[in-house]
């Protein structure tokens, strides 16, 4: 019997607005120094400008559409055997890839100089509900390093 404790997933609570857990847990992401309100009011104001540029209803759904259009599906570890390191394409965890998603979502809004970042999420937003834009280039990055090594796929533990 092992004497270790195993970490456990706390639930994260649904935002208030939408109902969703999924946006909650955007908000923690990009919410700085434990701000939440303010992190509340830009990603409400700019999902509000996203379903105005994209002419939907339903704002919840766009932007699921657009984490879904930015989740990476591999990526490679890296493995050091005899001397030499390789790097393994690996599947990715599901709960990682929504992670990842929503980490390059923010860190390219906010890399967008001169912009407001609800503009700038916004704008992100809109690139990934298209499939274009510097968050899927990142991914199809991704994916094609994962590509080129899969001949170390054997290497995976």
């Amino acid at each position: 019997m092992s004497r270790r404790r195993r970490a456990t997933k706390r639930e994260t609570p649904p935002d208030p607005v939408y109902q969703s857990v999924t946006l909650a847990k955007f908000i923690n992401k990009l919410m700085q120094d434990g701000k939440k309100s303010t992190a509340r009011r830009i990603v409400y104001r700019a999902l509000e400008k996203f379903a105005s540029r994209i002419k939907t209803e339903n704002p919840l759904e766009a932007f699921e559409q657009a984490i879904e259009n930015s989740k990476p599906a591999l990526e490679v570890k890296t493995r050091r055997i005899g001397g030499a390191n390789y790097q393994v394409p690996v599947e990715i965890p599901t709960d990682r890839r929504v992670a990842m998603a929503m980490v390059w979502i923010i860190t390219h809004a906010r890399a967008k100089p001169g912009r407001a970042t609800e503009e700038a999420l916004a704008s992100e937003l809109v690139d990934c509900f298209n499939n274009q834009g510097t968050t899927i280039k990142k991914k199809d990055d991704t994916h094609r390093m994962a590509e080129a090594n899969k001949a170390f796929a054997h290497y995976k533990w």
